[in-house]
């Protein structure tokens, strides 16, 4: 992501796939090719098993994001909290413990789906699980073609994945998350944004991105509503920008 900063595109996830009924084929689905982007952008983080090995750390994690990992994680957390009785998706992979503190969240009412493209992500989250809860379900699903029906999810959260995909896949993503959010519902993205023009990481993570994460400096030069479909334009948006601006939550209610 949903991918320190000088060597690495974590963003925290990996796009996910597939169109198919609202629960997973118990016949087992075949499993979907790697979108292209993600295999050439980052096979190195993402999809190669000996990167997954090397990013899953706590501290390299909080490292990539210049120690707000923890912060960015809680809030998004606490504004997924109100709907957690009910369906919550996790679109992608994040490396480090969000799985497991929205888990820890969930009251036995409550149910979460998470989906990613990458085998070897979803065999990351298994072992980092243990034993899988009964109120969890991980699913090969990609993020531009889920698999579910329309509006039954009470929360859809993209935690650091927008900027990791190209502006066709990014709004094809967005579409999807809207989509299958119910009325009332909301649909939560943590990611990048255009840092204050005094803020010293500015001038240094410019060239960065541009480098390492070609798709991430259009979080800089465009607003996450504007990728919303005119069919899908949420009742209400609010955003919040953090660490000089460098981070954004945004928060669409259906």
């Amino acid at each position: 992501m949903q991918k320190g900063q000088v060597s690495a595109r974590l963003s925290a996830s990996a796009p996910a796939a597939s169109r198919s009924s609202d629960s997973a084929s118990s016949s087992g689905p075949k499993e979907l090719p790697i979108p292209d982007y993600l295999q050439e952008t980052y096979w190195w983080a993402y999809v190669d098993p000996r990167a997954v090995t090397f990013f899953e750390r706590q501290w390299l994690v909080n490292l990539i994001l210049w120690g707000n990992f923890t912060r960015l994680r809680d809030l998004a957390l606490a504004v997924m909290a109100p709907h957690m009785d009910g369906r919550s998706l996790q679109i992608a992979c994040v490396y480090g413990d969000f799985t497991q503190r929205l888990l820890a969240m969930l009251p036995d009412s409550g149910a979460l789906d998470v989906i990613d493209v990458a085998p070897v992500q979803l065999r990351n989250l298994r072992q980092k699980l243990g034993a899988t809860p009964e109120n969890l379900t991980i699913r090969q699903q990609d993020s531009t073609q889920l698999g579910y029906a329309d509006g039954v999810m009470d929360n859809t959260l993209l935690f650091f994945l927008l900027h990791e995909q190209p502006e066709a896949t990014r709004k094809q993503t967005i579409a999807e998350a809207l989509r299958v959010t119910k009325p009332g519902g909301r649909v939560v993205f943590v990611d990048y944004h255009l840092p204050r023009p005094w803020h010293p990481l500015r001038y240094f993570m410019r060239p960065l991105l541009a480098w390492l994460e070609p798709f991430a400096l259009d979080m800089w030069r465009h607003e996450i509503v504007d990728w919303i479909p005119a069919d899908l334009q949420p009742a209400r948006v609010t955003k919040q920008t953090f660490f000089g601006g460098l981070y954004q939550l945004v928060v669409c209610e259906r």
